[in-house]
């Protein structure tokens, strides 16, 4: 099979996977606000988002096991790859202990510092548990999975497995919610859902890999790059993390639960964009393995092209859509405002901010540069904690974002210059000028909305406005690019031709 026909598998299944899980990333949500109320709503997200950083215990340790992969898979090196398999179902183990571990601590912990008058103090800590459950049967049981799939460019089998497991989860969750069942049952109930994925990826692995084993004398070294990826992961879990958990410590369960109903729009958009992108970690990293520079160059361009006017697209749609698509979220809810035009359009701004950054960060990625990013990566961290801490006790909700704004803004100018130096060869004001014409055109699509005001009464007026929002900027967006990048834009679509040809 090959690279653009495995993109197209890969990138289909994980774009339904993602429509999946924004749908039912809508109906969950809505369904805690009405049923349990936005104190429980923020409870939950609180939660979840400290045992994500937990996650942290193997931070690096996929990112490093795929690229390790990469050369054996591609030499069909049988004792290479059980070797590297048998390395990280050692340290995924060893992960998966120090995490147990840590969900007991926080059992523990958490309930004397966040107080609710929801549930009490035991129900907390067993919610806790119950919630860190799943956490560590990924450990235990997927993760080894996960790593030998991506690395052999089948994404589209995990994401086969996901839409299972999340469509089990949610069917869960609304019937017993449904009945008003205890929040702790419901969720251990949920847990269920994480077993199925894990069984079909098991009875996948043992029919299609007979050859391959997870007990071989480990190759340890093979995994050497793991701490150096851990900045990297460390990074990401920062962006996405820190503003809940300082949310939880500096303002309110009820503020918490307001940052997480705007986050699940701006998710679902950047989780449509990383669709894209996670088919193509392993496609340029088997390039880069070649040292096939030219086809590097010329895939790199077409790929930061389109990825670049798919994210004006869709950002600039969502600063005009996305207070009217709150209004109607939330009809009804009435225990807090979140109706905050201030923070919609930050979290607009947020979002674009950190997606202009991911064609360059997936090439570091996929070239295994994760010790040379290092010091970025912890500067870039630091900016987003230090920044989002010290604008929280001013600003509240909005001083985070603008923490998280301007963490993004260093790594966006970042890998501008580092990308081209390291792995493309490519002039930087090329990448520039697309940057540039982001911002231009969104300020085009938008202007107009000054003086237009949306107001929708029901969800099929909000998907008819939205709609007509998205075509003319769909029109705007492909018109300037067709007048300044012309000769790359028809590469790439006649690449993307291409591969749908050949389907």
């Amino acid at each position: 099979m090959n690279r653009s026909k495995v993109f197209l598998y890969n990138s289909s299944s994980a774009a339904l996977l993602q429509i999946v899980t924004v749908i039912t990333g809508f109906i969950i949500p809505r369904i805690m606000l009405t049923v349990y109320g936005s104190e429980i709503n923020g409870l939950v997200t609180s939660i979840s988002q400290f045992i994500g950083y937990f996650s942290l215990v193997e931070a690096g340790l996929a990112s490093a096991a795929v690229y390790s992969l990469y050369k054996p898979l591609a030499e069909k090196d049988t004792k290479g790859i059980n070797a590297i398999l048998s390395a990280s179902r050692h340290f995924y183990n060893q992960a998966g202990y120090i995490f147990v571990s840590l969900v007991l601590g926080l059992a523990l912990i958490y309930p004397v510092f966040i107080k609710s008058t929801a549930v009490s103090n035991f129900e907390i800590a067993i919610l806790v548990l119950v919630l860190g459950c799943a956490g560590a049967l990924e450990f235990f049981t997927m993760s080894k999975y996960r790593v030998l799939l991506t690395a052999d460019q089948k994404v589209y089998v995990l994401s086969v497995a996901s839409i299972f497991s999340i469509i089990l989860s949610t069917t869960i969750i609304a019937v017993l919610a449904k009945y008003g069942v205890n929040i702790v049952v419901l969720r251990a109930v949920a847990l269920c859902a994480v077993f199925l994925r894990s069984f079909i990826l098991y009875f996948y692995v043992k029919q299609k890999y007979k050859d391959v084993h997870y007990y071989a004398e480990p190759n340890n070294a093979a995994l050497n790059k793991r701490w150096d990826a851990f900045y990297l992961q460390l990074l990401g879990s920062v962006h996405t993390g820190a503003p809940v958990i300082i949310a939880t410590i500096f303002t309110s369960l009820k503020t918490v639960s307001v940052y997480s109903i705007y986050n699940v729009v701006l998710a679902g958009i950047s989780g449509m964009f990383s669709v894209v992108v996670n088919g193509l970690f392993a496609s340029f990293g088997d390039v880069i393995a070649r040292k096939e520079q030219g086809i590097l160059q010329q895939a790199y361009q077409e790929f930061e092209l389109v990825y670049y006017m798919l994210i004006t697209w869709a950002y600039a749609s969502s600063f005009i859509l996305i207070m009217p698509f709150i209004k109607l979220y939330t009809h009804g809810i009435y225990d807090i405002n979140y109706n905050v035009p201030l923070i919609g359009f930050l979290f607009v701004l947020n979002g674009l901010m950190y997606n202009i950054k991911t064609p360059q960060g997936m090439l570091v990625i996929s070239a295994g540069l994760f010790k040379e990013t290092r010091v970025q990566t912890t500067i870039q961290g630091c900016i987003a904690v230090i920044a989002e801490i010290i604008l929280v006790q001013f600003w509240g909700l909005a001083g985070i974002l603008i923490g998280a704004i301007l963490s993004n803004l260093y790594r966006d100018i970042d890998l501008l210059f580092f990308i081209p130096r390291n792995v493309t060869k490519l002039p930087v004001k090329r990448t520039f000028y697309r940057i540039v014409r982001i911002f231009i055109c969104c300020l085009i699509i938008i202007a107009p909305f000054k003086y237009i005001t949306i107001e929708t009464a029901t969800y099929l007026e909000w998907i008819q406005c939205a709609f007509w929002v998205s075509l003319y900027a769909a029109l705007i967006v492909f018109v300037i690019n067709v007048i300044f990048d012309r000769q790359i834009l028809m590469s790439s679509m006649i690449r993307i031709k291409t591969v749908f040809a050949k389907k």
